[in-house]
């Protein structure tokens, strides 16, 4: 029965493939867009890099909407449809215009898939192993990540000037395969429950994650109990939420204020800069990749053992340092391969921090009966920083008119002092949710007087 739980977790954590690809495999046809449309920095941040990301605030902001009528297995299928059409789409287009257009929709099914991949696997695995499980998006986001720079560099030079066709062209495939794969999964039981009535669909499902029927049982009653809360649960701004509302917030707030994104999309420019430029830009890029993967296994790992909190912890104290460091390469004009050692400890940072526990978290402190557009708050604060620092990026960092492209340490050192209050946040205020049922946590995070 575990061995199902698995299967049906990973299948479903492949949107965070598609999401991590999707999301980086820009990076590579960055430069040749820009020169290819002659673009200015403020035109090139927003129809070639922010827009998916706007789609992206778009598709997590609406995304609870799907994901509780129409359900979440059907939800991910139809993300799966909208990452194919935007990969085709996107490859074959001839003004920034289109481009934009494709890479919008690309971003919808990001965003959707923050909402309802982590959903779907914190409602069918057991609070034993329900970070573990939850972690496998990010897992597979960062796999994604690695896999969309090891294609820009291996796709280099394939088709001329129309590498950058192919490198967005190619996500298709995956793509295509999801939405095979994602029909085979069942339907979340807890949707089952409060959305359909179907108990009798439910239970086997619950059997199937508790393994012995008298558990399954008990929780199908815990969960009916909930659903016969009255219809006002069900606004997700209820004051009662408050606590919920803000440790959402914050958490995705913290999450894009560590520079995370600014230093993924744009790794190659970066790179360059720092004197690691050329032909090895991507090849380092790689290596970001690699770092980001390996340290995701580390924080898939220790979710279940250390907790949520204590990741936060541990990862805000490496983001501190290594961005410091970061900063003080670029100030005092260091070793490039210094450098880069100090952003692939940012990276491993992030990955067993922020970045293993953000998506568990979040689906994790909602109650069920706003679940869906509790994760839709969370993922859409995120999403909206995330556009906003990839928007006004290139206002910094270009080459020719950027504020800060001689004094690229401001950066660093800013996004360094937002993670000491993220520090200070995470042992004060962050609560511990590892191995707590989320009917429980309910009990323990709502105010119900």
């Amino acid at each position: 029965m575990r061995n199902k739980i698995f299967i049906w977790s990973i299948t479903v954590a492949l949107a965070g493939f598609l999401f991590g690809f999707d999301t980086v495999v820009i990076s590579g046809a960055n430069k040749p867009l820009q020169d290819l449309w002659n673009l200015s920095p403020i035109n090139h941040g927003t129809f070639i890099m922010s827009m998916a990301l706007w789609g992206t605030v778009l598709g997590s902001l609406l995304g609870g909407i799907p994901t509780k009528k129409l359900g979440r297995k059907t939800t991910l299928f139809w993300i799966g449809i909208l990452f194919f059409v935007s990969a085709i789409g996107s490859a074959l287009v001839s003004d920034p215009y289109l481009f934009s257009f494709f890479r919008f929709i690309g971003g919808v099914g990001v965003g959707v898939s923050s909402v309802a991949a982590p959903i779907y696997i914190s409602e069918i695995t057991s609070p034993e192993s329900r970070g573990r499980l939850g972690a496998l998006y990010q897992f597979c986001l960062v796999f994604g990540i690695l896999m969309a720079f090891v294609s820009n560099w291996a796709l280099k030079g394939v088709g001329g000037e129309n590498d950058w066709r192919w490198m967005l062209g190619v996500e298709a495939i995956p793509a295509f395969l999801y939405t095979i794969m994602v029909l085979k999964v069942p339907k979340s039981p807890r949707w089952l429950v409060l959305q359909k009535g179907d108990d009798d669909k439910a239970l086997p499902i619950l059997n199937v994650i508790y393994e012995k029927i008298e558990l399954a049982k008990a929780k199908l009653a815990e969960i009916k109990a909930d659903a016969a809360l009255p219809s006002s649960s069900d606004n997700l701004f209820n004051k009662k939420y408050k606590r919920v509302l803000w440790l959402g917030f914050l958490i995705a707030f913290f999450n894009q204020l560590s520079g995370i994104n600014f230093v993924l999309y744009y790794a190659p420019e970066i790179l360059e800069q720092a004197g690691l430029g050329g032909e090895d830009s991507l090849f380092n890029s790689i290596a970001i990749g690699i770092v980001n993967l390996l340290f995701t296994l580390v924080g898939v790992r220790l979710i279940d053992k250390l907790g949520r909190r204590q990741l936060i912890i541990i990862g805000s104290i490496g983001y501190i340092f290594s961005l410091l460091m970061v900063g003080l390469c670029f100030q005092m004009d260091l070793s490039p391969t210094l450098l880069l050692i100090f952003i692939c400890l940012f990276v491993a940072s992030h990955a067993i921090g922020q970045g293993a526990v953000i998506w568990v978290f979040i689906s994790e402190i909602f109650p069920n009966r706003v679940r869906s557009y509790g994760q839709s708050w969370g993922t859409g604060t995120h999403w909206v920083f995330a556009a906003i620092i990839t928007l006004v990026t290139p206002y910094f960092i270009d080459s020719d008119e950027g504020v800060f492209r001689d004094n690229l340490q401001v950066i660093y050192y800013f996004f360094a002092g937002m993670m000491v209050l993220q520090l200070l946040w995470a042992i004060f205020k962050m609560p511990e949710t590892k191995g707590v049922s989320l009917e429980d946590l309910e009990k323990e995070l709502i105010d119900n007087e």
